[in-house]
């Protein structure tokens, strides 16, 4: 009830939550974004009665969403809006990371996910999966601007990163239905490497309750649903590596 009411005033869900259980929880539990995911594992957890053990670890360094670099252990929210500024990030990442690095996608997204909202009807927008109260409208709306998409339609009944998934979603062409869907199936397991002397790796794997890929064409023993979640993999690999200026990988298993 108290959560419905501070609703009513126009507070964000997460800020009504924290503070309709804060006489009740420590005071900050529900406030960091890592306690968050962790108490939802742990909610799962219990309403699945699964033989996992809990073992909560202490996050260290800047918190989640801090934009400043620090000295160690910078956030990924730091790092990403560093390398967006064309600044040097090689000391807060491992070098394999920092080799990997591609700097300026973030813009170039921007504009196809702009130009698929533009090209996507407005009911078709509105079948992506926390899409809805005509939130497609707006975002056909300022698609058409040179207004950033995110920071224009962020706000307490929406935040940042709902509108980043349902734009990227409407790019990949993801619908709620396709997520159901693929939620009531076992999809596959895709092996993208592994060395050489672990093959007995792919053994253990080869034993789940998935179809595993292994190398090209491997996909042919997929189902319909699983083919459909595979295609929108392989269409976003397409899409990073237009972005990224870079080459798609030919094959699946690298050794």
């Amino acid at each position: 009830a108290r959560i419905k009411t501070l609703l009513t005033r126009g507070v964000s869900y997460a800020k009504a939550r924290a503070t309709a259980w804060e006489k009740l929880l420590p005071s900050d539990l529900l406030c960091s974004p890592n306690n968050i995911l962790g108490l939802e594992y742990a909610k799962a957890i219990l309403s699945l009665r699964a033989n996992i053990e809990i073992l909560p670890i202490e996050r260290k360094g800047s918190g989640y969403s801090s934009a400043e670099l620090c000295q160690n252990y910078s956030s990924a929210t730091a790092i990403r809006q560093a390398v967006k500024e064309g600044k040097n990030v090689g000391n807060q990442l491992p070098d394999f990371v920092n080799n990997d690095l591609v700097q300026g996608t973030e813009n170039k997204l921007e504009i196809l996910e702009k130009y698929a909202l533009l090209s996507t009807p407005s009911e078709k927008i509105a079948q992506v999966c926390d899409c809805g109260e005509g939130l497609e409208n707006s975002l056909k709306r300022v698609a058409g601007t040179a207004q950033p998409l995110v920071e224009t339609l962020t706000s307490t009944r929406y935040t940042a990163s709902r509108i980043r998934r349902i734009a990227l979603q409407n790019l990949l062409r993801i619908e709620e239905g396709q997520i159901r869907e693929s939620l009531r199936e076992n999809l596959y397991l895709r092996v993208l490497a592994v060395k050489s002397t672990r093959n007995d790796l792919l053994s253990v794997l080869g034993k789940a309750n998935a179809p595993l890929l292994i190398r090209a064409h491997d996909e042919n023993q997929l189902n319909e649903t699983q083919k459909k979640a595979f295609g929108t993999d392989l269409f976003a690999e397409k899409i990073y590596s237009l972005l990224s200026e870079t080459e798609p990988k030919k094959e699946i298993f690298i050794i």
